[in-house]
């Protein structure tokens, strides 16, 4: 493992009156080439998904576009976005009290900021930023793929993000598609030896999501691996961004527990009381063993296979000699799914903004491509398919929690 990219020979250039004139600056192509088909591929699976939830809620009687702003946690940010916090608590079946510190700022921030200075609701403003996040991340997803691997990869990459099982969530109100843009442009700056940006761009994403602190570690470790690699003959931006990562996922965590009376625990109380904290996967295991037993909601075997493929593409990861930033972010990301407690109906999502665990078989993608592109073809439209119909009812039909 490492922490830059992975050399690519590139071709000779052809010599003498074969070889192409170089292009002057002010009209060579930014960025890398290729990304506008995949874009376009992660576009059209997407709005596909977007579809076929509009039709599922026109066949079940239920407002068209609903249910793309108002599902579960949706409704919990759209309501800090309008009131702030401290307003909303949820009193549960068993007395436990939910309050709305348990979600992180930055985008119901966003949607405040929208509605203040643009006339849209709270719904639709945290949708748009759902949606332009998604597009940001599948670019960043196909620079960072091209960047390591080429272009054949990189846009196997962003097609594979489209097609996951619970891809839908990512273009409704939820925060997936904001933390993965923050956190792939953030690990591809560490790629690029952009450690400032990468340190700014990880304290947003730790303000994200509680699972943000995850790129600020992922940096850290980069950021030491690199000190130790160069004997600590390194610029003053690493350390200034490896100090900056954490600073955002502390700052409101410290926050909540100032509010809450308790400045270390506090914010641990308020998600406990959403059942949510580590503990080492012992409500998983319990809660697996009244699904074997008793059986439930085909979410739960669906959630069970999706999680225990992302151990395995983990696996596969490691293998690969994959850059250590970016084993290290879906190492931490896979051990608080595993092992933390919570809805296991809502463990594939968590997994969303894990693109590394993509690689893998992204790779194979692009090797079958050049000798079968039929049976890439295949495969990619049926694992669409299944997404776009699954996404459909999980977000509509299906009473799991998201």
């Amino acid at each position: 493992m490492s922490t830059s990219s992975v050399p690519r020979p590139e071709p000779a250039a052809p010599s003498g009156l074969l070889r192409r004139p170089a292009l002057p600056p002010a009209v060579r192509p930014r960025g890398p080439q290729g990304a506008l088909p995949a874009l376009a591929l992660f576009a059209v699976v997407r709005l596909a998904g977007v579809v076929a939830v509009i039709v599922t809620n026109h066949l079940t009687g239920h407002p068209l576009v609903r249910s793309l702003a108002h599902s579960w946690d949706s409704r919990w940010y759209l309501h800090i976005a309008g009131h702030g916090y401290g307003h909303l608590i949820w009193i549960t079946q068993t007395g436990g009290v939910q309050a709305d510190w348990a979600f992180f700022p930055l985008y119901p921030g966003l949607i405040r900021a929208l509605i203040t200075v643009l006339p849209f609701t709270p719904g639709q403003a945290g949708i748009l930023i759902a949606w332009a996040a998604a597009g940001v991340a599948a670019y960043g997803l196909y620079v960072l793929g091209h960047h390591l691997y080429g272009r054949a990869v990189a846009t196997a990459l962003v097609g594979l993000w489209a097609v996951l099982p619970h891809a839908v969530e990512l273009t409704i109100a939820y925060t997936e598609s904001l933390f993965a843009a923050l956190a792939v442009w953030s690990l591809y700056c560490v790629l690029k030896g952009r450690w400032l940006w990468a340190g700014s761009l990880a304290a947003l994403a730790g303000l994200s999501r509680p699972t943000g602190f995850a790129v600020a570690v992922a940096v850290g470790a980069a950021a030491v691996h690199e000190v130790l690699r160069c004997r600590g003959r390194v610029p003053a931006g690493l350390w200034a961004g490896a100090l900056l990562a954490p600073l955002g996922w502390l700052g409101y965590v410290l926050w909540v527990g100032q509010r809450t009376g308790d400045p270390l625990g506090g914010y641990f109380k308020i998600q406990s009381a959403w059942d949510s904290r580590f503990d080492f996967g012992a409500g998983a295991l319990r809660f697996l063993k009244v699904l074997f037993l008793h059986g439930g909601s085909a979410v739960y075997p669906a959630a069970l296979m999706v999680v225990v493929l992302g151990v395995v593409l983990f696996g596969l990861l490691c293998l690969d000699s994959a850059p250590l930033v970016l084993v290290v972010f879906a190492g931490v990301l896979i051990l608080l799914v595993v092992g933390g407690s919570g809805s296991f109906s809502s463990k594939p999502r968590f997994l969303l903004p894990v693109f590394p665990l993509l690689i893998p078989p992204a790779r194979a993608f692009a090797r079958t491509w050049r000798v079968r592109p039929a049976q890439v073809l295949l495969i990619g439209g049926s694992l669409a398919f299944v997404s776009v119909l699954y996404g459909a009812y999980v977000t509509v039909v299906a009473h799991s929690p998201l």
